[in-house]
């Protein structure tokens, strides 16, 4: 019995209204008024996944990890209390809070706070965006991922989420900086470690239906002074992305186009490309790391490193048109 999904967040903040703003005007979720000192946000038929909290703070405040079912959810905790990990059962107001049917609260190896749980409430009143987007692609996929930051201590985070809740490796590198990456479903991803020196979050992913939505998002974002991380393209699961800061310090990468992975014959491997195929400078990194992921991008233009675009049905048309030198090389690469 196994995590199966990154099911709800919480975030810190120090104003409502920023977030209320970035939320709704720039990521295009739906906000829910919750309280005086917090508010929800819908992006899907789920009644929340996000819930922020005007405690002062920033960064998260709990990860909210989805798993199947009551059995399944007693099994998790009877293996994190055979580890010596600490485990409380929710109480029913907490569960209503969270919206969902039951939960236990744990931590992991440097403290964060863990929330695992089963029956997340849905509603039928359909998904109504802050901004004019087709929508995120989530469902059995989850929210999208979260990655953190580690202080040399990414090796025992890894063990910890993989032994005890059931997170599979995915692949890894070591350069420009060290990054691990972890599956718990198709999703390339849901949970990543790199080691920056500290520890907190990183950023969380979030995934469009439409390359459209996305780059109208950039737009806003630049206008706003947000953006961290520019648009580029990730050799790992080959999305499209940037990334804008949040009011709470952290950062959301908003993209399109990321890959399924075939969960039960995928092989963990060490990948030598870098983050990203093309673009994506960061702006939070050192000068020196800037430079070896630039170097390690342009390495991979002068090797020809592509991909192909993942798409669904739907948010694509086929070009008409007969190419000698396109059959001629897809005809090579089979």
């Amino acid at each position: 019995m196994t995590a199966q999904s990154l099911g709800y967040i919480g975030v810190r903040a120090k104003d409502l209204g920023d977030w209320g703003t970035y939320g709704s005007n720039l990521l295009g979720l739906q906000r829910v008024d919750k309280s005086a000192r917090t508010i929800a946000f819908r992006m899907d038929d789920r009644q929340q996944r996000i819930i922020v909290d005007a405690d002062g703070g920033e960064g998260l405040s709990f990860f909210g990890w989805e798993v199947a079912d009551a059995a399944a959810l007693d099994a998790v905790a009877a293996r994190l209390e055979k580890a010596g990990v600490p485990v409380t059962r929710g109480s029913r107001a907490l569960a209503d809070e969270r919206r969902v049917a039951d939960l236990i609260v744990t931590e992991d190896p440097v403290g964060n706070r863990l929330e695992l749980f089963y029956g997340g409430e849905t509603t039928t009143e359909p998904f109504k965006p802050g901004r004019s987007i087709s929508g995120f692609r989530t469902g059995p996929l989850g929210l999208g991922h979260v990655v953190m930051h580690t202080a040399g201590n990414s090796d025992e985070m890894v063990a910890f989420y993989r032994d005890l809740l059931g997170f599979r490796l995915t692949d890894y590198y070591s350069a420009p900086f060290k990054a691990t990456f972890m599956h718990l479903n198709p999703r390339h991803h849901s949970l990543a470690f790199i080691d920056t020196g500290k520890n907190g979050v990183h950023h969380v992913m979030m995934e469009l239906f439409s390359f459209d939505d996305v780059g109208q998002g950039y737009d806003i974002a630049t206008g706003e002074n947000r953006v961290a991380t520019t648009l580029g393209r990730h050799t790992s699961d080959y999305i499209t992305s940037f990334y804008s800061w949040t009011p709470s310090n952290f950062m959301v990468e908003y993209g399109w186009g990321a890959r399924d992975i075939d969960v039960p014959n995928w092989k963990a491997y060490e990948r030598k490309e870098g983050p990203s195929m093309w673009g994506h400078d960061r702006s939070w990194l050192s000068k020196e790391d800037q430079e070896k992921a630039r170097k390690l991008r342009l390495a991979n233009a002068d090797k020809g490193f592509r991909q192909p675009v993942q798409v669904i049905e739907g948010n694509f048309n086929r070009m008409p048109g007969v190419c000698p030198w396109w059959d001629q090389l897809k005809a090579n690469q089979s």
